[in-house]
């Protein structure tokens, strides 16, 4: 059994969420922080079994309370330790499992999209990988702040459901070159931000991509970590190219994202501006199949497990 700490709450959890981050800390791709568990599980929800009322106090909390949290690791188990900072109310109508699917894409969005690259009201942005976990929350989350959306995705049926949760287009990448789409959809200006989940080969056609004063977040290299980049490009349109990781950065950072998403993002969800898109639940000792659903890139929003409660 897990035993909180200072700044700490135990959560029994009933729901787990899955990301791409497992699958590549199970095929030893992605090293654990030191000091974090080793089990896999960025996100998880369920109710409050122990924590300092004291501490809780501060932010609204007790024992009983129903909480979905980021955490650094631990997450695929009955009971999990958290930092309180990185836990948040369940939205007001959610279920648990809906609870699960939220925090570690709703934190990753709002960091690089929104406190990273800035983007701002009738801008454009293009997600690459528009029906991933990020993707569906990056659509939303952009749209709902007034922004313009273009998403590339594998096929014509997730283009699809790309548009159906308010991307402006969906280009398939396997039929249709991003680059010149873009262009042709924005009329050869370009767009103000690119969230990337790719880099690799994608960066040099990225920036092409982007307008005067653009914004590159990489936040994953699928694609690998090399490309050659037309600098000039970079200099002559004042291009930004940046990026970062969630899991290794401090308490403190995390819940600054924690209370900008309190703020900004959960009156959204709770009006049903925004919705968690769950693709398929899996029973927690079926976490095998889980993972290998993620690795087939066959499903359009999250994967969650489950622990006898939903």
């Amino acid at each position: 059994m897990p035993v909180p700490g200072a700044g700490e709450l135990l959560i029994r959890v009933s729901a787990s969420g899955v990301n791409r981050p497992d699958v590549l800390q199970r095929t030893g791709n992605y090293p654990v922080p030191l000091g974090v568990s080793d089990i896999p599980g960025l996100e998880v929800a369920g109710v409050i079994a122990q924590g300092n009322a004291v501490e809780m106090l501060r932010f609204g909390f007790k024992l009983g309370d129903r909480v979905c949290a980021l955490v650094a690791g631990g997450g695929y188990a009955e009971f999990c330790v958290a930092p309180l900072g990185q836990c948040l109310p369940v939205p007001k109508g959610l279920t648990d499992v809906e609870a699960a699917s939220l925090p570690e894409t709703f934190f990753t969005v709002w960091s690089n999209v929104f406190d990273r690259a800035h983007l701002q009201k009738s801008e454009t942005l293009l997600i690459q990988g528009g029906s991933s976990g990020i993707g569906v929350t990056a659509i939303q989350l952009a749209k709902a702040m007034g922004a313009k959306v273009i998403v590339t995705a594998g096929s014509d049926e997730k283009c699809a459901a790309c548009v159906a949760l308010g991307a402006d287009h969906a280009i398939n990448y396997k039929t249709h070159d991003f680059q010149d789409e873009v262009k042709r959809l924005t009329l050869g200006q370009g767009v103000n931000v690119i969230l990337d989940m790719v880099a690799g080969s994608y960066i040099a056609k990225e920036i092409e991509c982007l307008s005067e004063d653009g914004r590159l977040v990489i936040i994953a290299v699928q694609g690998g970590i090399k490309s050659d980049i037309n600098a000039g490009l970079v200099l002559r349109r004042r291009l930004t190219v940046t990026g970062s990781t969630l899991r290794p950065r401090p308490i403190a950072f995390k819940e600054a994202i924690a209370q900008a998403c309190l703020k900004n993002v959960w009156p959204l969800i709770e009006s049903g501006s925004i919705k968690p898109v769950i693709h398929s639940t899996f029973a927690a000792h079926d976490a095998f199949k889980a993972h290998a659903l993620m690795e087939s890139n066959r499903h359009v929003g999250k994967i969650v497990l489950t622990w006898g409660v939903a």
